[in-house]
């Protein structure tokens, strides 16, 4: 495919037929399992097994070789607190395949098993890393296959999102689109540089043009057939606030800034490698927020593509400008369902955390199915309100819109509800605001880029199209 991204067999389950040794899933304080022999459940007890969430006891047979293991999975209410349990075990394994076993705890094996193949992902382009090596049958009555392709796209944003700005731009970003559009017979194509306001992109054009690498409109296509779904992803690849320049501070994590993109390609991979029956569009918006002597200033005026214009009190607030534009693109076709994934606000983060990204829509059956499918795919979403009364926010007399309001309340929603002026004829509407990071290393969670929303989206296709 291409350097920038790669799908790991890490993140694969052992394959049909090999020979695995039993894992037996311990709940803390449980008795342990009953086929085990007096020796092995005389050497778990001495070793102080009790089934802590992470815990592992190997277990040999009477000629010493391997048999087994016991691995630890804690509490109900320790589970609550954590995600992908089973995932903490992987990298303690010995690394050959390893089947549950016994009488298992009551679970989501579906969620346990793909934050297995979470474990599997390291970020080793520029520094070797040490690959858990165990393998895992996919438990019983789960589809092994879905949860693999969820498992790619995870590796897709992760490498995307993880590569720093220095060997990922606007251009680098089209070519890993392209490579993903090679893989599954899509159509990409790209508007770049003065084309921009040659087509009518002025807002992605004066955000990017600062910048020697180019901006540009990536939009890629599959399917002909189904429900029309227009994915948008923030693609700004490195954002130094502009001529409102970020303190360094808040400047370290930029390469980060074009997790949406990341997202939204990691999404189009699983709707395309599941072959669902929809129309997908996918359209970013790759820029990167420099500061040269063109640079796009405070108190500049833009009219976008959708005819509204914009007055610039922030060029920090760079975001939703190049979304407007694409957003405004994808709404000409009405499409059934407009997706749209940024990592956008700061406000965001106060609000909710690293963890749980809001979302926003209008749309109850929706919003239900987005909430459903957040639980059932292990990809925490909260919902948000587009709430009216902030409208007046966001209009400041001299122009249609202002980019960023004045008094720092309520950032998240106010930029959603920026959003949705450019979103007038597609059926349904949904927007995300997305952090695509983890700070801290967890189970199946390697600290650095990060997936979400990607998972819930898919859920709540198969629900809403009845696909």
């Amino acid at each position: 495919m291409t350097d920038l991204f790669r799908f790991r067999p890490e993140m694969r389950f052992a394959p049909a037929g090999v020979q695995a040794l039993p894992l037996y899933l311990i709940e803390q304080g449980a008795p342990l399992p009953a086929v085990l022999t007096p020796a092995q459940a005389s050497f778990a007890n001495a070793q102080g097994f009790t089934g802590a969430a992470g815990s592992l006891c190997l277990l040999v047979d009477e000629s010493g070789a391997l048999a087994g293991a016991l691995g630890g999975y804690g509490t109900a209410q320790k589970r609550a607190r954590s995600r992908f349990t089973l995932a903490g075990l992987a990298a303690k394994l010995p690394g050959r395949a390893w089947s549950l076993a016994g009488d298992l705890p009551e679970a989501d094996w579906a969620a346990e098993a793909l934050g297995f193949l979470f474990e599997g992902y390291r970020f080793d382009r520029y520094a070797e890393a040490k690959l858990p090596e165990a393998r895992l049958v996919a438990p019983e009555g789960v589809n092994a296959a879905r949860l693999e392709a969820l498992a790619e796209a995870e590796a897709l944003a992760r490498d995307l999102v993880n590569t720093p700005a220095n060997d990922l731009g606007p251009a680098e970003l089209e070519t890993a689109t392209r490579a993903l559009g090679a893989l599954h017979g899509a159509t990409v194509s790209a508007v770049v540089g003065d084309d921009l306001l040659a087509q009518g992109y002025p807002l992605i054009h004066a955000v990017g043009a600062a910048s020697p690498r180019a901006p540009r409109l990536i939009e890629l296509r599959w399917g002909t057939a189904g429900p029309e779904v227009a994915l948008v992803g923030k693609g700004v690849c490195f954002d130094t606030g502009g001529l409102n320049l970020k303190p360094g501070s808040s400047m370290g994590l930029m390469k980060k800034d074009m997790g949406g993109a990341a997202n939204t390609l990691a999404t189009a991979h699983m709707i395309m490698a599941l072959g669902l029956p929809v129309r997908l569009r996918v359209l970013i918006p790759a820029v990167e927020n420099a500061v040269a002597g063109n640079a796009f200033r405070p108190g500049d005026i833009f009219t976008s593509r959708k005819g509204l214009t914009v007055e610039i009190n922030n060029t920090d607030a760079e975001g939703r400008l190049v979304l407007a534009d694409a957003l405004a693109a994808a709404d000409e076709e009405a499409p059934d369902l407009i997706c749209c994934m940024a990592t956008l606000t700061g406000a965001a983060r106060v609000a909710l955390g690293p963890d749980l990204p809001p979302f926003y829509t209008d749309d109850t059956p929706l919003a239900e199915a987005l909430a459903a499918a957040s639980q059932t795919h292990a990809d925490p979403l909260w919902r948000m309100p587009f709430w009216a009364p902030y409208e007046a926010q966001i209009e400041p007399g001299i122009a249609d819109l202002d980019n960023a309001p004045s008094g720092g309340m309520a950032g998240s929603i106010t930029a959603a509800l920026f959003l949705r002026r450019f979103v007038t004829e597609a059926d349904r509407f949904a927007h995300f605001d997305l952090y695509a990071w983890q700070p801290t290393a967890a189970p199946g969670r390697s600290k650095g880029g990060f997936g979400q929303g990607g998972r819930a989206v898919l859920g709540a296709l198969t629900q809403l199209f009845d696909l």
